[in-house]
């Protein structure tokens, strides 16, 4: 009996996959359980056009994010901060200020779990950058902190 998973199946599949099982297993465990569905024609056609849908979903975000490092890829953010003497900071430069730098110059909203400091940012001076936009896809920027 041809099924398809609504949810993950350890050691059978994921969800949304459509998988060839014996009929008792279907009838007894995973159609009562409600871990599957019987494939019918109608619900075949409906999970393939599920699936289109989330693949062009995918290819969408995909474009945005390439959009989104052309924008930032390679550019320098200045940051202003308090100092004390010999150029350290009062506290650091965080992830959340990068963020509001970012989408008062640029206006891009970036999580900022996504933002990969190198070392904590507590001296005046330039500092490398790394942000996750997307898997596969990333942006590196260089942070100017500056005495505000």
């Amino acid at each position: 009996m041809k099924v398809i998973l609504t949810q993950d199946v350890k050691k059978l599949g994921k969800k949304g996959e459509i998988k060839e099982v014996s009929d008792g297993y279907a009838r007894n465990y995973l159609i009562p359980q409600g871990f599957a569905q019987e494939a019918t024609v109608s619900r075949l056609k409906e999970t393939q056009d599920q699936k289109q849908r989330q693949e062009r979903l995918k290819t969408k975000e995909e474009h945005q994010a390439r959009l989104l490092k052309e924008k930032l890829d390679g550019k320098i953010v200045s940051v202003k901060a308090k100092t004390g003497a010999g150029d350290k900071l009062f506290g650091a430069v965080t992830s959340r200020e990068i963020c509001e730098v970012l989408q008062k110059e640029f206006g891009v909203s970036v999580d900022k779990k996504k933002i990969e400091l190198g070392e904590t940012i507590k001296h005046l001076g330039k500092y490398p950058v790394h942000i996750k936009i997307y898997p596969g896809i990333h942006a590196d920027l260089e942070v100017s902190v500056e005495p505000g």
